[in-house]
C-alpha cells in the first residue's frame, strides 16, 4: 500500500503524486509501488527493502542528505487458537532532504494514529520532530502494552489458583515469549535513540532534543517493566509448574494407598480361593472368619495411611 500526505499548506490530506514536503508511507508496499518512490525521490531502493525483513535489527544510516531510522514497534496480532500475541515489527524512518517516508511491512496502530490526525502538532515536512513524535509513541504503545500483559497475566494467575488448565499455562507461555520479544527489542531501540541524541544525524533544536530526551526516558521504563514482568512471569509459571507436579505426587499417592486397601481382600481371598487343605476350611463360620481378616488388614491400612496422611491432597 501507497499513501502520500502532506499538511504543509493545510490540514492532513492524501495526494495523488509525490511532491516536496509530503510524507510518503508504505505498508508492505509491492515492487512497483517501490519502483515508483525511487523514481520519483531519488532514494537508494535498499532503504526501503530493509524494513520488509522481519529480523532487521534496529539501527541509523546516513547517505549523503538520507537518514535512515529503524526501529522495532510492538503489535498485536491473532494466533492459531484466537488469542492475542504480542510481537515486534522493524519500522523504517526516512528522512530525505524534501520528503519524509515510513516502510513497515505490516499494517499497525502507531501510524494509523498519524494518518486518522490522532496526533496533534505534527508536520509532514518537520521531519526531525515527525521521527520523534513516532519514537515516542512507539515507547507509549510498548508500554500500554506491557500492561495489557501484566493485566492478562493477573488474570490467568486467578484462574489457575481455581483450577489448573493446559490452555492457561500455554497462555503464559505465549506471554513470556512476548516479553522476551519486546525486551529485545527496547534495548535495541535504546541503542538507537542514545545514538541519535549522542551524534548529530538529524538537525535539532532544543525542543527536538528535549522530546528525544523524553522519549529516552519513556523507552528505558518500558524496558524496566518489561524485564520486571518477564521475571515475575517465569516465577508464576515455576510455581504452578511446581503445583502440578506436587499435585500429581499426592494423586499418585492417594492411589496407590487405595491399591494396597484393596489388594490385602484380594490377598486372603486368594488363599482361602486354593484347592489344598487350607486352615479352618471344615469350619463353619470359616467364610465369617475370611472376611472378618480382610476387613481388618485393610481397616488397618487405611488407618496406617490416614495417620500418614496419605488421604489429604
Amino acid at each position: 500500500m501507497l499513501q502520500i500526505l502532506s499538511n504543509k499548506h493545510h490540514s492532513l490530506t492524501e495526494l495523488d503524486t509525490i511532491e516536496q514536503g509530503c510524507w510518503i508511507n508504505l505498508i508492505a508496499p509491492t515492487a512497483e509501488e517501490i519502483e515508483h518512490v525511487v523514481h520519483a525521490t531519488g532514494i537508494d531502493p535498499d532503504f526501503l527493502r530493509d524494513a520488509l525483513d522481519e529480523e532487521e535489527r534496529s539501527r541509523i544510516e546516513k547517505e549523503d542528505d538520507t537518514v535512515s531510522v529503524i526501529v522495532d514497534i510492538p503489535l498485536i496480532e491473532q494466533d492459531e487458537n484466537g488469542q492475542n500475541a504480542y510481537d515486534t515489527f522493524p519500522l523504517a524512518m526516512i528522512a530525505c532532504e524534501n520528503y519524509f517516508i515510513t516502510v513497515c511491512l505490516k499494517e499497525n496502530p502507531i501510524i494509523e494514529m498519524f494518518v486518522k490526525r490522532k496526533v496533534r502538532n505534527f508536520y509532514t515536512y518537520k521531519k526531525t520532530r515527525f521521527i520523534f513524535q513516532l519514537l515516542q509513541l512507539i515507547s507509549q504503545y510498548y508500554l500500554r502494552y506491557l500492561r495489557q500483559i501484566n493485566r492478562k497475566t493477573d488474570t490467568i494467575e486467578r484462574e489457575l489458583r481455581q483450577t489448573l488448565k493446559n490452555q492457561d499455562l500455554f497462555e503464559l507461555l505465549s506471554l513470556d515469549k512476548s516479553l522476551v520479544y519486546f525486551t529485545t527489542s527496547l534495548k535495541s531501540n535504546d541503542a538507537v535513540l542514545e545514538k541519535l541524541l549522542r551524534m548529530n544525524f538529524l538537525k535539532m533544536y532544543e525542543e527536538d532534543r528535549e522530546l528525544l530526551e523524553d522519549v529516552i526516558i519513556e523507552n528505558k521504563q518500558a524496558i524496566e517493566m518489561s524485564q520486571i514482568y518477564s521475571s515475575i512471569l517465569k516465577g508464576l509459571t515455576n510455581a504452578f509448574s511446581s503445583v502440578i507436579s506436587n499435585n500429581l505426587n499426592l494423586e499418585m499417592r492417594f492411589l496407590t494407598s487405595f491399591t494396597i486397601i484393596l489388594a490385602l481382600p484380594t490377598m486372603v481371598a486368594s488363599f482361602y480361593g486354593m484347592n489344598i487343605p487350607i486352615p479352618y476350611q471344615h469350619n463353619p463360620h470359616a467364610f465369617g472368619i475370611m472376611l472378618s481378616l480382610a476387613f481388618m488388614l485393610s481397616g488397618a491400612a487405611a488407618f496406617f495411611f490416614w495417620r500418614k496422611r496419605y488421604f489429604k491432597k
